[in-house]
């Protein structure tokens, strides 16, 4: 099969496309026949070096979503309900940039009626991520006011729209002015943008909020954010940080955190057991997988463009750019 490979730790120049052996799956495990590969940051840091895969999956290919079909159930498949032909997406543990993965049989999540296998690519790791950190890590109850920084990357578009499906009442976002507009031509659930490149925005979340603050703070820049973070929660709010883009260092006046009793906590997905994947798949299913279905759609995955599995790199520049609203997404065969 065709795959891209890491030749080695650099930038994007060193993803080269190659013909590797196709994976074999071990006990309930599918393969899926791959149409369609999520780009995520995750995947720099691993071409860089910093983010090696987690034991048992490919070393040298990136990837930590897919969307295709059921190719063989694999061995002990069948008992999940699995049949050849099957439209499936997934959150891996790395392998994702090529013709066929493997994949635990639990993990799998059917691609939603009327979605394509682009669409269905753009899903499990920004939502599986996003739910997790709102829902899960965070305890997001109705009422609840949410500040979500990058607000127009893959995850944060995802955490606009859970957040208000799951009964926030005040949905505030931090990004770039261009994406500020971005999410309001598109619809997305947004009471307040903040254009983080005209200044703080802790007193412009204070005011937005009648001075109270936010319950709940989803970060992906870490350091830079950390004091006005702290400074925007509402007593017994939450830091939920999921990434640590500008730095991963601070300086921290821990009674802020006392007086407010305030929680801090921090989560990825890939170093998870396969257990706790398939927990969070499963509760994701229940819970979330019929808003993309409900009409008009409740819930629906960002795509900002499409580039071939063998432009990759390109791909990995225009991410690194920070160019992109929504999703890069790899179509990798037809």
């Amino acid at each position: 099969m065709k795959a891209i490979l890491i030749r080695e730790p650099g930038g994007p120049e060193v993803l080269e496309l190659r013909e590797v052996p196709d994976p074999s799956p071990r006990p309930h495990e599918a393969v899926v026949r791959v149409r369609a590969a999520g780009v995520n940051r995750a995947d720099l840091l691993q071409r860089m070096g910093h983010y090696p895969a987690p034991e048992g999956w490919p070393a040298d290919i990136p990837g930590l979503e897919v969307a295709g079909t059921v190719e063989s159930p694999g061995p002990g498949g069948e008992a999940a309900g699995l049949a050849p032909g099957d439209r499936v997406m997934a959150i891996v543990g790395g392998g994702g940039y090529a013709e066929r993965a493997v994949v635990p049989a639990a993990h799998l999540l059917p691609i939603p009626e009327g979605l394509s296998f682009i669409e269905g690519a753009a899903i499990p790791e920004v939502f599986l991520t996003a739910a997790d950190a709102l829902f899960t890590r965070a305890r997001l109850a109705p009422g609840a006011r949410v500040l979500v920084h990058s607000a127009g990357g893959g995850v944060g578009t995802a955490a606009l729209q859970l957040a208000r499906a799951g009964g926030a009442a005040q949905v505030i976002g931090t990004a770039s002015g261009p994406k500020l507009e971005a999410i309001l031509m598109g619809g997305l659930p947004l009471d307040v943008g903040i254009d983080y490149r005209e200044g703080e925005f802790a007193p412009r979340v204070l005011d937005a909020t009648g001075g109270r603050g936010v319950d709940v703070v989803l970060d992906t820049v870490g350091a830079p954010y950390w004091e006005q973070n702290v400074c925007v929660l509402a007593e017994l709010g939450t830091l939920v940080l999921i990434g640590v883009m500008g730095g991963s260092r601070v300086e921290a006046d821990l009674r802020a955190l006392m007086r407010s009793r305030l929680t801090v906590v921090g989560t990825v997905l890939r170093a998870r057991g396969d257990d706790e994947k398939a927990a969070l798949t499963e509760e994701f299913r229940r819970r979330f997988l019929p808003g993309f279905v409900t009409e008009p759609p409740q819930l629906r995955p960002l795509v900002d463009r499409v580039f071939p599995l063998g432009e990759a790199s390109d791909a990995h520049r225009f991410l690194e750019a920070n160019r992109s609203f929504g999703k890069l997404i790899l179509e990798v065969g037809a």
